[in-house]
């Protein structure tokens, strides 16, 4: 299958020492398997930096997800919950970039809102429950999924095309 990165700059090899922290699912490398919002993203960051956006695109053998045999370690959300809201409050408050808050070679599971801090910052508060946290955490435009490659040995499956 073919993944989706989006950038301002054309990536041949992945760096993750380069990958910012806190995000959904940690430091990482993130794709997605739909272009157009990988465009988006590029779109976003391409007007903070005036720069051009860019669509990197990687190819990914999908049936390592779900291939018993694998000696990676992977974790998959196929859907808003709790378990998932969870996680991605550990991962997005984690204050400890040089340790994570997993050790998953690969994490695949949904995309949080872009308002993501605020609401962290209302549940770390006790502003709001859990049940709210995640329901505020859901994407305005529905449900879509990322790919986090987080370890050389899973990067390492990617074929830049």
């Amino acid at each position: 299958m073919k993944l989706y990165h989006g950038s301002t700059v054309v990536i041949d090899k992945i760096n993750l020492s380069l990958s910012k922290p806190n995000k959904d699912f940690g430091k990482g490398f993130y794709l997605s398997d739909n272009e157009q919002q990988a465009f988006e993203m590029a779109s976003y960051k391409a007007s903070q930096f005036d720069s051009e956006p860019v669509v990197n695109v990687f190819e990914f053998d999908e049936r390592i997800l779900t291939d018993s045999t694998s000696t990676l370690n992977i974790k998959r959300f196929d859907s808003y919950s709790k378990e998932w809201a969870e996680f991605v409050f550990a991962n997005r408050s984690n204050e400890n970039s040089l340790s994570p808050v997993h050790d998953y070679d690969i994490v695949y599971g949904p995309i949080a809102n872009d308002r993501v801090g605020l609401q962290i910052r209302n549940y770390m508060e006790h502003n709001i429950d859990l049940e709210t946290f995640l329901e505020r955490l859901k994407f305005i435009r529905g449900i879509t999924f990322q790919y986090f490659f987080g370890t050389q040995r899973a990067v390492n499956l990617l074929t830049k095309l």
